[in-house]
């Protein structure tokens, strides 16, 4: 019988690994509740034409990468591969938006069909915030502010750098595309095949070219900034002047378009040069159009997404994840003889009294031996004694696993107040 496996792309988090994420996650969630901001979720499955009504048909997600298939009633779904789409629809659907402003954020599983490499999968994680309500670039500022600050928690802050651009409105981008395509198609032999594609369907997008010779070829090309509205330019300005007045430093990259038909306006990557190709942390931007053309009322907006295993790898690679984080277990109980519901009981009263404290009870029998062999390897500080003469004297004996202290015998209120010392 063939042997079952994972999907190609989809991994499994097994339990020596994920102490680092809930480290990762637990520090996000703290630093983004101190902001005031308030946790939404959504379903994995949603509509297709969600996303092709906001991410556009024309894009490499929808036409390539997108996880589709049509259900038991013909109606075709999709397997989100983003998740602002998705937060749009669930705020509009239940009445978030109008008149209001929100703060918010999410985690979970997003999935793209491409070819899995390091940092890159098919189902891949995310966190996200996103905001809506707000127009001026102090909302900018401050999700530059909160992720500034949670590098700093993580204890890279130094390995990350700030990207910064503007693409203006609708309308502005609408007369630099028409600018762009004109001096492109003029010189479309000269551009690798992947611009060639894009220069009818997503020409802003050429602007990422990874391609040396491509990127020779925008050297001469029109700049964007050439082709700004005055209110762009003028957010833009604010946001790097609040910015400047919190010393947090950033480089303004002309190139930044980010992937996604949504985005005027601010757009920002946090990028390293620890992971190789895949440098961009975290990326995100202004989608003031989004909600209207989804088909609510105009709202402006703006938020990020961080990859959840691109910073689980920079964090190895810088080697900043706290020690101690897969230990499991604080307390082993070791039941000798027929008093395993002793055991149980006295287990029970230090989870109540001291919760803070992991304890295990020894399952599946063994002499003492094999127990305090099991009750060591768990990594556990004490071992909880329980045997015939303690059972019936309402006593236990603690032993030190970790620490060159003699063992105690104790009341079991005792007990407790041990383990707290």
């Amino acid at each position: 019988m063939k042997k079952l496996q994972a999907i190609r792309g989809m991994n499994d988090l097994l339990p020596g690994d994920s102490p680092a994420w809930q480290y990762l996650e637990s520090t996000v969630a703290d630093v983004v509740q101190s902001y005031g901001y308030q946790e939404i979720r959504f379903p994995i499955l949603e509509q297709t034409e969600l996303f092709k009504r906001s991410i556009g048909e024309v894009t490499d997600i929808v036409e390539k990468e997108m996880y589709t298939f049509n259900d038991r009633n013909n109606e075709s779904l999709t397997m989100r591969p983003e998740g602002t789409a998705c937060c749009v629809r669930a705020c509009e659907q239940h009445g978030l938006l109008y008149n209001q402003t929100q703060r918010l954020w999410y985690q979970g599983p997003m999935f793209r069909y491409e070819r899995p490499q390091k940092g890159r999968l098919r189902q891949f994680h995310q966190i996200g915030i996103e905001t809506f309500g707000m127009d001026g670039p102090d909302i900018d500022a401050e999700l530059l502010f909160m992720t500034a600050r949670l590098w700093k928690e993580l204890g890279i802050a130094d390995a990350v750098t700030l990207q910064l651009n503007t693409l203006g409105t609708s309308e502005s981008r609408a007369d630099y595309r028409s600018a762009l395509v004109e001096y492109l198609a003029a010189r479309k032999d000269q551009l690798d095949e992947d611009s060639q594609r894009r220069l009818d369907s997503n020409p802003l997008r050429i602007l990422d070219s990874k391609d040396p010779n491509t990127q020779a070829l925008l050297n001469d090309a029109p700049a964007l900034h050439d082709h700004l509205d005055e209110a762009s330019r003028a957010h833009f300005d604010q946001l790097k002047a609040l910015l400047d007045a919190a010393g947090i430093a950033y480089e303004v990259n002309p190139r930044l378009v980010r992937g996604l038909d949504y985005y005027s306006k601010t757009v920002f990557e946090w990028v390293t040069t620890k992971l190789g190709a895949q440098g961009t942390v975290c990326a995100g931007g202004r989608y003031d159009g989004l909600v209207e053309q989804m088909g609510g009322r105009p709202t402006p907006a703006v938020g990020f997404a961080m990859g959840v295993e691109r910073l689980i790898l920079l964090l190895q690679e810088l080697d900043v994840i706290p020690e101690g984080l897969s230990q499991s277990v604080d307390v082993y109980v070791v039941a000798m003889g027929d008093v395993q519901a002793q055991a149980f009981s006295v287990a029970e009263q230090v989870r109540s009294a001291l919760p803070h404290l992991r304890v295990m009870n020894h399952c599946g029998g063994g002499n003492f031996k094999k127990q305090m062999k099991k009750a060591d390897a768990s990594g556990a500080d004490f071992a909880i004694i329980i045997g015939e003469d303690e059972a019936a004297k309402g006593q236990a004996t603690v032993k030190f696993l970790r620490d060159d202290k003699p063992q105690q015998t104790l009341a079991v209120e005792e007990l407790l107040s041990a383990l707290q010392d």
